[in-house]
């Protein structure tokens, strides 16, 4: 998010790709390569000049190494002190370009990482909870910078069948603070809650969870909650989709008015044949 509140950037980096239909099809047919089903996703928040990409590339399109990862056309680096991605992608179905550059130095490197689920075959952990991010783009045209956050999602399986529902969040608080929630429901189960907060010290320090607020159904029809002991007022919303939402969020915390970053997947809809059949549309493949 830029220091003024105006623009925000998503960025995933895929190894298998978890919301891609053609790894689900493929591994209908067998055990495929993750390797094979690459993508760099770009979600740009501007007024004006938003833009969205996913196109997954195959193997022969991607190489990796410790501290390099291309992605067709795109590449991360890291330099050990700086993860630069060079973006070179096009939107669909309207095809408008993402052109430019984008540097992320950490505040702050964590080597911590915990289960989201009970087997332990889901892992998370944030790399850089606290960064400083410098976007340069000339498609479309946008130069900011801002506060940044870094994380990593790692699965032994696919991810239907670890997971029912899940709400995260994050906020940077006055300190330079990461606080994240992890909020995660199976039916007929206990919620799985993470509530952790990262300081610039580098600590990890478990908090009690606050109570789940309600929040509106999306437009889409998607219910979400949001961790907090007091209400919570959508500042922003970001994506609406059939199986996914992001927003920011307003909401208090120990006695701070903060801003948060929140998602929200609904599995069950995700793996729906009625939105397996619509994804292509949004996320084309180069074999």
């Amino acid at each position: 998010m830029s220091d003024d509140g105006q623009h925000g950037i998503t960025l995933i980096a895929f190894v298998g790709s978890v919301f891609s239909p053609y790894y689900a099809w493929a591994r209908k047919r067998g055990r495929p390569d993750p390797e094979n089903h690459c993508a760099l996703n770009v979600a740009i928040y501007s007024k004006g000049r938003g833009r969205w990409a996913m196109t997954e590339r195959g193997r022969r399109h991607c190489q990796r190494s410790a501290r390099h990862f291309t992605i067709g056309p795109s590449q991360l680096n890291w330099d050990g002190d700086c993860l630069s991605i060079d973006i070179q992608e096009v939107c669909v179905p309207f095809p408008h370009r993402i052109q430019g550059r984008i540097k992320l130095w950490p505040q702050q490197l964590f080597h911590f990482s915990t289960p989201l689920d009970a087997a332990g075959r889901h892992c998370w952990g944030p790399l850089a909870p606290a960064s400083r991010i410098e976007v340069e783009l000339n498609q479309p045209d946008l130069k900011w910078q801002g506060h940044a956050y870094l994380d990593s999602n790692e699965g032994d399986e696919p991810i239907d069948r670890g997971f029912h529902t899940w709400d995260w969040s994050r906020a940077r608080q006055r300190d330079g603070s990461t606080l994240v929630f992890y909020d995660i429901q199976t039916p007929a189960l206990p919620d799985r809650v993470l509530a952790l907060r990262f300081t610039p010290t580098g600590a990890v320090e478990p908090i009690e969870a606050p109570v789940a607020q309600r929040l509106p159904k999306t437009a889409w029809r998607l219910d979400r909650r949001m961790r907090s002991n007091d209400k919570v007022r959508i500042h922003e919303q970001l994506e609406d989709t059939p199986f996914y939402q992001r927003a920011v969020l307003d909401f208090h915390h120990a006695g701070e008015r903060l801003l948060a970053f929140h998602e929200t997947l609904s599995v069950p809809r995700l793996v729906a044949p009625v939105v397996q059949a619509m994804l292509p549309w949004r996320m084309p493949r180069r074999a």
